[in-house]
């Protein structure tokens, strides 16, 4: 069917959702948005669903919930005698109206549901599948997108996002299930009356914050220190789970930024609900002034993030980046393991192959194994999966990649924000003790390992157009490498597609032994090296750059003229 056809097929259908008609009424003629909303059908990848909010078939709507749930329900009970699902959302639009669905859907294929009663973080779901024993789970998210979006994240029996064997069975199943017949529907409320539906009790909040507070390194640091945190969990999930982390844990000067506390899918202050990007975090640098706060705490809305501000000699705030939080928690963890004596014999760390290569360095220190595994958080998931097969998930001491995603501790799967929050706080908590600061901690670690620049690209690239660019510049730079960017010669070049890697020095090829995926890594002279993939959860190419030197001056300015050319090499 045509973009046409299938315009025709909705509007003719006495749709549920008031909205979704209105919408179509409105775009009546208009080819570019008819096209839009129906040029393709919103796909169920090892993200989940993804998309807009909106009428069409390439929109986030309770037609494409349902269906996609459908095909999610026929996996499980393909797989499974007698599954169940937990559940959860956050504060997006529409997010409870998409959980609710997600629900019915499951009910009616007569696999048992556990919904969370209020909007819950996405580590929280991840922890409840592994609490309650579930086949599987859903997170009615779309993370950190702006405020248009909405999806879900799915995830298998041990509390991690699905593996892509999982979602491409699921996608076979979603293919074949008509949108506006082919899910089975429970009415929620019998559902309900007869067990098939239970609400999550708030007994699963506090076990998911007893495993929080086990990871907690030096417990006493907040009482002595004083710490003044201000915290905005930007109108997101994690408002009610982190400030009750605070509570217990002993952080009592707590100032919450007002406009941004309560759940607000709209993100009137924050457009685009990042707690990397400064802009995202204004209010909150506003409050910290404010309060001469030490530390500023950001989470965003489905609490798996966390973005933080510190306060410096000057006077002024200072963001960190996300490598550097998770340099600074590896070697705060690491270090203090050490002096306890509570680290594991052959400790393990996993992080992403974006993510810093000083962590290499650190981890060489204190004897630390380091696993390199694909962007997504599910794999370094799957990491602490296969050492818990063996009984060695001790062996894990923290993970995480430079999107600002950290987990120590094996019990969640995946990123959580709650116990990052907690230990960042802790960490500057036991700094302040010492007489130095988050900063002074960085700092000594550029002493130690050296000094090293990371920075990112982000090239927006929307619609079906931008799918149409995104390949043709991955397909490019496959055919056309670069043989020097921003004037240092690339001397390896991996493709994770191919699953291979090349010494241009020597000619060597030796194998990647990773799943395949779409990502590009140059390795160049002085330690420099470059990566570029296309985004799995939002519309648009990135890049990442690691430039080394003695000093941070030389360290980025070597970083701008890396940037700056390989911009230039990708027409932007």
């Amino acid at each position: 069917m045509t973009e046409l056809d299938l315009y025709k097929s909705w509007t003719s259908q006495p749709l549920e959702d008031d909205s979704l008609a209105q919408e179509l009424a409105a775009i009546n003629g208009d080819i570019d948005e008819i096209k839009d909303r129906f040029y393709k059908e919103l796909e169920f990848g090892t993200g989940g669903l993804r998309g807009v909010i909106g009428a069409g078939t390439n929109r986030m709507n309770i037609y494409t919930v349902r269906k996609a749930t459908q095909g999610m329900a026929d996996y499980i009970n393909e797989i499974y005698d007698s599954a169940s699902v937990a559940i959860s959302f956050d504060s997006r639009i529409k997010s409870d109206l998409f959980a609710r669905e997600t629900a019915r859907v499951f009910a009616g294929n007569g696999i048992k549901v556990y919904l969370y009663k209020e909007l819950m973080p996405t580590p929280c779901l991840s922890f409840a599948v592994r609490d309650l024993h579930c086949q599987a789970g859903v997170m009615v998210t779309a993370s950190h997108n702006p405020a248009k979006y909405n999806g879900y994240k799915a995830y298998g029996e041990d509390g991690c996002q699905m593996t892509l064997d999982a979602a491409n069975a699921v996608l076979e199943k979603v293919s074949k299930v008509d949108t506006f017949k082919g899910a089975k529907l429970a009415d929620f409320d019998s559902a309900v009356e007869q067990g098939l539906i239970s609400l999550i009790d708030d007994n699963m909040l506090e076990r998911f914050l007893d495993n929080v507070v086990a990871q907690s390194q030096n417990p006493d640091a907040f009482e002595k220190s004083n710490l003044k945190v201000v915290y905005t969990p930007l109108n997101g999930s994690g408002n009610k789970p982190v400030r009750k982390m605070f509570d217990r844990v002993g952080i009592k000067n707590v100032t919450v930024v007002k406009e941004q506390e309560n759940p607000d899918g709209n993100f009137l202050t924050c457009p685009y609900p990042n707690p990397e990007i400064k802009e995202t975090l204004a209010l909150g640098l506003e409050e910290s002034k404010k309060n001469n706060a030490d530390l500023l705490i950001a989470t965003d809305p489905d609490c798996d993030r966390v973005g933080i501000a510190v306060l410096d000699q000057n006077g002024e705030y200072v963001l960190i980046s996300g490598n550097e939080v998770g340099m600074l928690l590896l070697e705060y963890i690491c270090s203090q393991r050490t002096e306890k004596g509570t680290m594991p014999k052959n400790p393990i760390t996993v992080k992403t192959i974006v993510t810093s290569t000083l962590i290499d360095k650190i981890a060489e220190y204190y004897g630390v194994e380091v696993i390199n595994v694909l962007t997504g958080f599910k794999f370094i998931g799957e990491q602490i999966g296969l050492l818990e097969k063996k009984g060695e998930q001790d062996r894990y001491v923290f993970g995480f990649e430079e999107s600002y995603g950290y987990l120590a501790g094996s019990y969640v799967r995946d990123k959580d924000a709650v116990v990052a929050s907690m230990l960042i706080c802790e960490m500057a908590a036991f700094y302040k003790q010492q007489g130095t600061s988050i900063l002074g901690a960085l700092k000594n670690i550029y002493q130690k390992y050296g000094v090293y620049v990371h920075t990112q690209g982000n090239f927006v690239c929307e619609g079906e157009q931008g799918m149409q660019q995104m390949a043709g510049i991955m397909n490019d730079l496959r055919q056309n490498p670069p043989k020097e960017i921003g004037g240092l010669q690339v001397t390896s070049i991996a493709d994770y597609e191919k699953s291979g890697k090349k010494d241009l020095l020597t000619g060597k090829e030796t194998p990647i032994n990773l799943p395949k995926s779409d990502v590009l890594a140059f390795v160049l002279e002085q330690n420099a090296n470059v990566v570029i993939r296309p985004s799995g959860t939002e519309p648009k190419i990135k890049a990442y750059y690691t430039t080394q030197a003695k000093t941070e001056e030389e360290a980025k300015v070597l970083e701008q003229k890396l940037s700056s050319d390989f911009t230039q090499k990708l027409g932007f």
